[in-house]
């Protein structure tokens, strides 16, 4: 319970905040606090004392240790035409230009392809990384598509009971049709990986092509009525229910 609360509230040992700064390994940090050489808030420390890198004035031989940057996450809804990465060699436009002038440094989770649009998650904080992107968590992604032709409901109980890909099994966790028209239909399908065009895989093989890609909610996260184009930040809540999410 303790160490809970400490978490929650942001505190850590010391020489571990010193060492994620590159101010020195874990041992040799542990050295320099027994030197007498750290204070926090004006006050010399003793080894095993923790600490808020994000609230307290911590200092080394009277250098003030940087401020981390904060953990940051957003929702960004993708247009098509876009690249879910940071950079592109070849010069293409990416999510990244859509941000402004956020000054940190964000990593997209989950990638869009280029012609898909919808939900994208943004962020720094490499615990929700982790949670979000490890296959052992099986988060849910669920996408509205449009595809040609309108397929039975024996092919989608196909994509429900799942399809041999050159990469191995794959199946929808649920999947149902949204609208149909003569042509074409849309539908809503939701997963529980991430693969490369996995979605796109699994209409070709029944038949269906994909016209139109949109994802509309990742886990927790849903895009709700967020324009094209727009981002928002994570509430604090969305953020910590993130965190807390369990392997499956």
């Amino acid at each position: 319970m303790k160490g809970e609360i400490e978490k929650s509230m942001g505190l850590e040992r010391v020489q571990k905040i010193l060492a994620k700064a590159g101010i020195a390994s874990r041992r040799e940090a542990e050295r320099i606090i027994l030197e007498g050489r750290v204070t926090v808030n004006g006050r010399i420390i003793q080894l095993g004392e923790k600490a808020d890198p994000e609230k307290d004035h911590i200092k080394v031989d009277g250098k003030r240790l940087p401020r981390p940057e904060p953990k940051i996450t957003l929702v960004l809804h993708k247009p098509r035409g876009y690249l879910s990465t940071v950079k592109d060699p070849k010069g293409r436009p990416t999510v990244m230009d859509l941000l402004g002038k956020i000054k940190w440094r964000l990593y997209p989770l989950g990638r869009l392809d280029f012609d898909a649009e919808g939900l994208l998650l943004l962020t720094n904080d490499g615990e929700i990384a982790y949670r979000l992107t490890h296959p052992k968590f099986s988060i849910s992604r669920t996408y509205w598509v449009k595809i040609q032709g309108v397929p039975g409901e024996k092919k989608l109980e196909l994509l429900k009971k799942g399809i041999q890909l050159e990469d191995g099994l794959a199946k929808a966790h649920s999947v149902h049709l949204l609208r149909e028209r003569e042509k074409n239909s849309w539908i809503q399908i939701t997963l529980t990986e991430g693969r490369t065009h996995l979605v796109k895989r699994l209409f070709a093989a029944i038949g269906h092509p994909v016209l139109k890609l949109k994802r509309i909610e990742f886990g927790p996260i849903r895009l709700g009525n967020l324009p094209v184009g727009h981002f928002r930040f994570l509430t604090p809540e969305e953020q910590e229910q993130l965190r807390r999410l369990k392997a499956a």
